[in-house]
């Protein structure tokens, strides 16, 4: 089984922010996977990662937050992107201002 994309999508978020989503059906797992999906899951505010989800290869399945890496399980896709678009919410609460 070749490489499969499962999604590559942009989202912007503001006018300075934006998110970039890329997840990989593999033929097997990545090194320091357990699973066969790479994935990438980036939070981009004024051209700077501020949070990124990914599984690069010898590291497996680990977040950073600014400069902090942090190692998680995988508990599926549902979840991974579930728990990347509330650490998104999150992140924005503490970090930006509204306009109202």
């Amino acid at each position: 089984m070749p490489a499969k994309s499962l999604l590559k999508e942009r989202r912007i978020i503001s006018e300075n922010s934006f998110l970039d989503l890329v997840i990989w059906e593999l033929p097997e797992p990545v090194h320091g996977s357990e699973h066969n999906y790479k994935y990438g899951l980036a939070f981009v505010v004024d051209n700077a990662c501020v949070l990124r989800y990914d599984n690069e290869y010898g590291k497996g399945d680990h977040k950073h937050v600014m400069e902090t890496e942090v190692s998680f399980t995988f508990n599926g896709l549902t979840q991974l992107v579930d728990d990347f678009l509330y650490d998104v919410e999150q992140w924005r609460q503490n970090h930006e201002y509204s306009n109202d």
